[in-house]
């Protein structure tokens, strides 16, 4: 390979590169301390609560469903905010699961979980015709169920923060991309 192939190489490798990164934004998180996780250890380190795979104890949010509306409304005024990696402001911009965690926010004032999976344990598991304003959809777009997630917004259109360097954009389940990775609906209200 000649200097001038290897020059032409380098930015398409980088792309590449960068690329892998932001589809890992909403899968991914850093590790996580006993502390973070809220468990109670045993003698050899091992937890004595149960976990999800994300290191959550899984509970249900159980929101009312009287906040629904207010939930959509927050997550509508942050259409258009950039994507960025890590994510979790209008200022900042927003990964998948940082505009999640941005909107609830908004409603409640508990603790919440930042990673995808960390949000499937906090929610149920709902039929994906039973789905409303505010519930979460699920779709495995890097090999895992829990890899990119939305806020259902109704008429079969959810919002997500898409991680190819867009913004926040109210997007179709019939969408033939997401149809295909669709994996689940889940939701934290109680009606």
């Amino acid at each position: 390979m000649d200097h001038h192939t290897a020059a032409a190489r380098r930015p398409f490798l980088l792309w590449a590169l960068s690329a892998s990164a932001l589809l890992a934004g909403c899968g991914s998180s850093p590790p996580r301390t006993a502390r973070q996780e809220g468990g109670q250890r045993s003698a050899g380190g091992t937890s004595t609560s149960p976990r999800v795979d994300s290191g959550v104890v899984p509970i249900n949010l159980g929101l009312s469903g009287e906040l629904r509306e207010a939930l959509y409304a927050r997550v509508m005024l942050v259409v258009n905010t950039p994507y960025t990696y890590g994510g979790n402001t209008p200022e900042g911009g927003f990964d998948c699961s940082g505009l999640i965690q941005y909107a609830i926010q908004g409603i409640t004032t508990r603790r919440l979980p930042r990673t995808t999976a960390q949000w499937a344990g906090v929610s149920a598991e709902i039929d994906r015709g039973d789905l409303k304003r505010g519930d979460f959809v699920f779709f495995n777009t890097m090999g895992g169920r829990y890899s990119h997630m939305g806020i259902y917004a109704g008429n079969n259109q959810f919002v997500h923060a898409p991680s190819s360097g867009g913004v926040v954009k109210t997007v179709s389940l019939a969408n033939p991309y997401f149809s295909r990775r669709f994996t689940e609906a889940r939701t934290i209200f109680d009606a």
